[in-house]
């Protein structure tokens, strides 16, 4: 575990590999699991806000979830999170001519339709943040999953660590000084490692 400024990254961030191989995995984690994406408090007003804009970009399943349980849903044990199509993939998930899970927020967002990405939460897996109430301390940890198992192995071929591969996205949410920091402390283990071995 190494400190960031006030944020605790597990080892795993910084020395497993990871890139996304949606050729292999055709998207599944936008369809797999028992919840919908983790949604922060502060996108549900901005999920409310976009929701006609993105609309166009969704499934008509899709559609019907979100205005059946609304644009974000709670989930007892894990928080607010994205809808989903009966209980199975996430209302906002659409496919593309190759069979290929996207996210239609995400669509919208590159036909200028909106300026919102995507909740943060999809943007930074397979990273994710456990909050510690009691502290005010965040911690950033590699959430291994074998639907993952392709882009480990992309990873590994292509050297890239989670971090890097996750860039974009960390800057986005912690900012550009604090990957730089990262980055910084990565390089320090990776050097300390090959003069011990």
């Amino acid at each position: 575990m190494i400190i960031v400024q006030d944020k605790l990254v597990s080892d795993d961030v910084v020395e497993a590999n990871f890139i996304c191989n949606l050729a292999a995995c055709k998207g599944a984690c936008c369809w797999e699991g028992d919840y919908g994406a983790p949604v922060e408090e502060s996108e549900l007003a901005i999920l409310d806000a976009i929701y006609e804009d993105v609309k166009p970009f969704l499934s008509p399943a899709g559609i019907a979830a979100i205005e059946a349980q609304g644009k974000h849903a709670w989930y007892n044990g894990m928080g607010h999170g994205t809808p989903l199509i009966d209980g199975g993939p996430c209302a906002y998930l659409t496919f593309d001519a190759l069979g290929i899970a996207s996210c239609g927020i995400e669509r919208a967002f590159y036909a200028g339709a909106t300026d919102f990405k995507k909740p943060i939460s999809c943007h930074l897996y397979p990273i994710r943040i456990a909050h510690f109430d009691a502290t005010g301390t965040e911690a950033l940890n590699y959430d291994r999953w074998e639907i993952c198992s392709a882009a480990c192995e992309l990873g590994d071929r292509e050297k890239v660590p989670v971090y890097k591969f996750l860039k974009e996205a960390i800057v986005r949410k912690f900012g550009e000084d604090f990957y730089e920091e990262l980055d910084g402390a990565a390089e320090f283990m990776k050097q300390e490692r090959s003069e011990i071995a």
